[in-house]
This record gives C-alpha cells, structure tokens and sequence, in this order.
C-alpha cells in the first residue's frame, strides 16, 4: 500500500498541543475525497485511540465524531437533549445511555456524515451499540477497530506523562526521558492525579469490566479487527488505516 506523507499539528484534549506534535501522517494515497466507510475505535485509556481517530479521519477526509465533545457542544447549545444532560452532570452523574443515544443520533444525521464517520468514545455499553445498529440500519456496515495494548505498557506510557502548570502543553508520553520543564513555555511540569499509576490501573480494571460485554458483541463480525497498538505512532496508524480497508493486519489474542 502506498501513502503520502502529510505533516500536520496533532490537537491534544483541550485544544492543547502536546510536545513534538509534529507528527507524520499516513495517509492512503488513493484517498482523494471522503470514504464511505463507518468507523469506531475502541481502546483502553492510553492506547493511543483519541490520537488515532484524529488521524484516519484526516486521512479518509471523514468527520471525527468524539463523545465528549459532541456532549460539550449539546450542552453549550442548550438542545433539549444537552439541558438534561447538564443537569445530571452539575448533580454529579453520568450522563445514561439515553441521553448519549439521542445526541450521537443528532450528530450522525448531519450532512457531514453521511457517507462515512470515525467514531470515538461510542458506543461504551451493550444498549449503546445495539442502537448505533438501529441508527445504520441502512448504511455502510460499522468497522470495529480494537487498539490493544497490555496495561504494563499503559501504565509505562501514562507513568511518564507530565502537564505544564501555566500552558497546558502535554509533555513525556512518547519520550523516553521526559524534559524537567515544559519545553514551550518553560513552566513547571506536574503529573495529573489520573496518570499516577493507583489511578491508571483502577482505570484500567473498569475499562476491562464495562468493556468486555462489548468487545463480545462485536468479535464475530467480519468487520470487527483487533490491532496492536503498541509500537510507535506510525506503525499504529498505518495498522489502523490497513484494518479500516480491510486488510491483514497484526491481530492480539
């Protein structure tokens, strides 16, 4: 398969920009204008999922559809849907699977999406994926992309992620000897609660949980792949767009 190489500013969660996110894209040279491809990624916290969407769906020329933020943006537009989700989170909650259903439906009838989307962060429970069949009914089949990698692995990289105090700037997930101070600003770098190692693993053992029932779901499909995401960033991403056409690639137990 042959790529272009295309260089472009990976955006970190909050519209912060990691360090030395100046990445190589991959992008299939046969993709000229948007695939007709409905695509869903799943994996654990730290795989590398969010970073991977980003790019097929640069690379397909497909919208990138992340749950959080199309939940931000129901709730800042103050649908009826996004007012009750603002009230279970200002009391605490999470927002249920009703609610989630009804704002990905919204998002998925948009124009942008008709002929194809990545999807990230949806479906995340059994009730979920059986309604995102009913939304596709007669659509393209759901591609499953599985990135997987061990919770050592996980662990490694989020153990050694730092955040600048003054701008935000994402440092030392992909280094092996993380700088002492933020190399943009020269701030001082902090590890975030969540990336303490405590932390990850109960992260991890609740993604094993909840996300068993679903990986079950979806295995038998020929269109569910499992990659291994635990090489570079390049390698994953060229793994990803293979199984996303269907190609061979790489597969975990």
């Amino acid at each position: 398969m042959l790529y272009v190489r295309e260089h472009e500013k990976d955006e970190a969660a909050g519209g912060r920009r990691p360090h030395g996110s100046m990445v190589t894209e991959l992008v299939p040279r046969e993709v000229r204008r948007p695939m007709a491809l409905n695509l869903m990624l799943m994996g654990p916290p730290g795989a590398g999922k969010g970073t991977q969407a980003r790019r097929l769906a640069r690379g397909f020329r497909l919208p990138h559809i992340a749950t959080g933020d199309i939940l931000r943006e129901a709730v800042e537009a103050g649908s009826p849907l996004g007012r009750a989700a603002a009230a279970i989170m200002d009391a605490g909650r999470l927002v249920g699977d009703d609610i989630m259903i009804g704002i990905v439906r919204q998002r998925l009838e948009r124009p942008d999406a008709a002929t194809g989307f990545v999807l990230d962060g949806f479906p995340r429970t059994v009730p979920q994926a059986e309604a995102l069949d009913a939304m596709l009914d007669r659509r393209n089949p759901l591609v499953v992309i599985d990135i997987a990698v061990d919770d050592a692995d996980i662990v490694r990289r989020l153990s050694k992620r730092r955040v600048c105090t003054a701008c935000g700037t994402i440092v030392g997930a992909a280094e092996a000897n993380p700088p002492a101070v933020c190399p943009d600003c020269g701030g001082g770098l902090v590890q975030r609660r969540d990336d303490r190692e405590s932390v990850v693993l109960e992260r991890l053992a609740v993604y094993r949980e909840q996300t068993a029932p679903l990986i079950d779901y979806y295995r038998n499909r020929p269109t569910f792949r499992s990659v291994d995401g635990s090489p570079g960033p390049d390698e994953v991403a060229a793994a990803v767009a293979d199984a996303a056409h269907g190609r061979s690639v790489r597969r975990t137990a």
